[in-house]
């Protein structure tokens, strides 16, 4: 199954049903009377978090989806049936924007959460509703009013407790190997992960996290280079990011000068994520000669100007990998412990998470306006924004417990 975390479809809920215009014609019934029935109400759409699903890639193909219209009334006094709503489902994590208006529609968060994005026509009246004292014989009805129509944009942001962030090869996907029962794979060239992958990682018996791994961001990332800043959105929704750093780099660029690079991009991004809290992991420190040790790690701490937790650790044997992830877990239940006791928290995290989200998207708008003049200027043709949220990737993501 391919990977999609973004897709454009438009939605249309059903039109009202007509009211009926009808007399009654019964046998000992002399004068009669209006019998015209209401139209039925048409059909709404909801939006509906499904666990069973990982990726948006059905949308890529159905782009128009339509409620059912409104049945209209009938004589006799009978009304029409209500059109049937349509419920579209989509991976839990999905947010629902309105590109005409820009307002965030819905953020499908919980299983089996289900949001109204569009509402149905509201059903005609029959003449019967227009009969009076003074209006015995109306011959008055009102059509039923047309459903909402909206242009609307999905975007999946995966659920996960910790972040990694990181260059390539900077070792994230062996250390989701280390932690969990996931196997993303690993290799010794740049951009082995495509998409982002998630592991379950259990601590105790009752007692986990998630972790999500994206794939790496070089430098000029925020101008469009490599993979990883079409993903670093799925940051958005972590509680804390750990910050990878390869301390024994295949290339000529020092480990201090890769960490560098990695802040200052992600601050580029979105400023609001860059102050979020971060660990600092320096990883493949097996590489490293033992004499030399300290004096790299210090050059890393010196270099971001680090006041924040800091662990030394070799993902590929596991060294240093347990006191971090009870660490993480211990942060994480006093994160929530404290959500419970103070539920204003919880709505200043939300309100954080909304605006890393607009600034996300108003970044990744602005390079892909960039992107498209530049284009249209190398090669004068039009660009279309499909172009640049080509996402098709045969690859899939999943929880591994």
């Amino acid at each position: 199954m391919k990977f999609v975390d973004e897709a454009t479809i438009t939605v249309e809920a059903g039109k009202g049903g007509n009211g009926c215009l009808s007399f009654r014609r019964e046998k000992y019934v002399p004068k009669g009377g209006p019998d015209g029935g209401d139209g039925g109400d048409g059909g709404s759409i909801y939006m509906e978090a499904d666990a069973g699903l990982n990726t948006l890639v059905d949308f890529r193909f159905t782009r128009v989806h339509k409620a059912q219209t409104g049945q209209s009334g009938m004589g006799r006094n009978c009304s029409g049936n209500k059109g049937n709503d349509l419920v579209l489902k989509v991976p839990v994590g999905t947010t629902v924007i309105d590109i005409d208006t820009n307002e965030v529609l819905a953020d499908l968060t919980e299983i089996g959460q289900v949001e109204k994005i569009a509402q149905g026509g509201f059903h005609g009246l029959g003449n019967t509703r227009y009969k009076s004292s003074v209006n015995r014989a109306p011959r008055q009805t009102s059509n039923g009013s047309a459903g909402e129509f909206r242009n609307i944009k999905l975007e999946l942001k995966v659920l996960a407790d910790v972040g990694l962030l990181g260059l390539p090869n900077a070792g994230k996907s062996t250390f989701v190997r280390a932690v969990s029962a996931a196997t993303p794979k690993v290799a010794d060239y740049p951009f082995t992960t495509l998409v982002p992958s998630l592991g379950v990682v259990r601590t105790e018996r009752n007692r986990s996290f998630v972790v999500a791994d994206i794939p790496g961001i070089i430098e000029g990332a925020a101008e469009g280079a490599g993979l990883g800043i079409r993903f670093l959105k799925h940051l958005a929704r972590n509680r804390v990011l750990l910050h990878i750093v390869d301390m024994a780099p295949w290339d000529e660029q020092t480990p201090a000068e890769s960490a560098k690079v990695v802040v200052d991009e992600l601050a580029k991004f979105s400023p609001t994520l860059a102050d979020q809290p971060r660990w600092l992991v320096l990883n493949k420190l097996d590489l490293v000669p033992a004499e030399e040790h300290e004096e790299r790690c210090q050059s890393v701490i010196d270099a971001l100007g680090w006041e924040g937790p800091v662990y030394r650790i070799s993902a590929i044997d596991k060294g240093g990998v347990k006191p971090l992830i009870m660490d993480l877990q211990n942060f994480l239940d006093e994160r929530a412990a404290a959500f419970l006791a103070e539920p204003e928290l919880q709505q200043e995290e939300d309100e954080v998470r909304a605006l890393v989200d607009a600034e996300a998207r108003l970044h990744i708008e602005r390079l892909r306006q960039s992107m498209r003049k530049k284009r249209e200027a190398d090669q004068d043709l039009d660009i279309d924004d499909d172009d640049f949220d080509d996402d098709d990737y045969d690859v899939d993501v999943e929880y591994v417990r």
